[in-house]
């Protein structure tokens, strides 16, 4: 919303509108869907009274007051009198970070206890399914949490999607700081369709044979066994499936494998 205000002796507000463009990464911030609409007319506005939000954010006036009410227990709004009215005034968008970050600060103080409680009870070996990018996005956060060498069969580059593109600088930077190492046999249309991945995992990695190329992939690493179907290369599918096995017995022998078909491959 981009709003032109002018003040006049009678202090009329001109404004001139062009829709709501940020509630999804307000929202993300942990704003509810009223309260980022408030905040991003008043952001817009600079300054504007209870009346006016209304009217802007098309949230109703008794829902307003609630959500200005959050907004300033949260630091993002904060009153002024203009003419005896209470008016409302927008804080700095950069208190967003802050918040993001007073949350994870919440987290990081009781996570140690949320761990040793998780470890502290005995899986057993267990089969479970991700589903969706999110999902994708779990496997990944799996592999740093494992923190072991992973095995990949069939790999299909499909890190390449364009929807991880967000999310894996981050991955990568954990991982190499973790010293996770990664052990590639590519389908061989990797080589010739896909060859950015290699530079971007490393090696060692060697290809598989054209004729044993699939749609599938398997990593192995820790007591986990991925698999994935339905994949190609550079791309996963449109809502990617990953079936996770959880056993070190079973990820054990399928490290044996794998060390058989390296043995075999360029």
């Amino acid at each position: 919303m981009v709003v032109i205000i002018t003040t006049t002796q009678d202090s009329r507000l001109k404004t001139q509108d062009s829709g709501i463009m940020f509630e999804d990464v307000l929202r993300e911030a942990g704003l509810g869907q009223n309260e980022a609409r408030v905040y991003e007319v008043l952001v817009s506005l600079k300054q504007a009274s209870i009346e006016l939000i209304s009217a802007k954010s098309k949230v109703h006036r008794r829902n307003v007051y609630d959500c200005l009410a959050k907004l300033l227990e949260k630091g993002l709004v904060s009153e002024s009198f203009v003419e005896g009215r209470k008016n409302y005034n927008a804080v700095n968008p950069s208190r967003l970070l802050d918040i993001v970050a007073e949350k994870e600060e919440k987290i990081r103080g009781r996570l140690p206890e949320l761990q040793e409680r998780f470890e502290g009870v005995e899986t057993a070996e267990e089969a479970y399914l991700y589903k969706g990018i999110q999902g994708f996005k779990n496997y990944l956060q799996d592999i740093l949490e494992v923190g072991e060498t992973v095995y990949f069969i069939g790999a299909k580059a499909f890190w390449l999607d364009e929807r991880l593109k967000h999310f894996l600088p981050r991955f990568q930077r954990e991982r190499k700081r973790k010293g996770i190492k990664f052990m590639h046999l590519f389908d061989w249309e990797v080589k010739e369709q896909k060859p950015e991945i290699l530079k971007l995992v490393g090696k060692p990695y060697k290809f598989l044979p054209k004729k044993y190329s699939s749609p599938t992939s398997i990593d192995i690493f820790g007591d986990r066994v991925v698999t994935f179907v339905g994949v190609k290369p550079g791309c996963l599918h449109e809502e990617p499936v990953q079936f996770v096995l959880k056993s070190r017995r079973l990820a054990d022998g399928y490290r044996k494998f794998f060390q058989f078909m390296w043995g075999k491959c360029e």
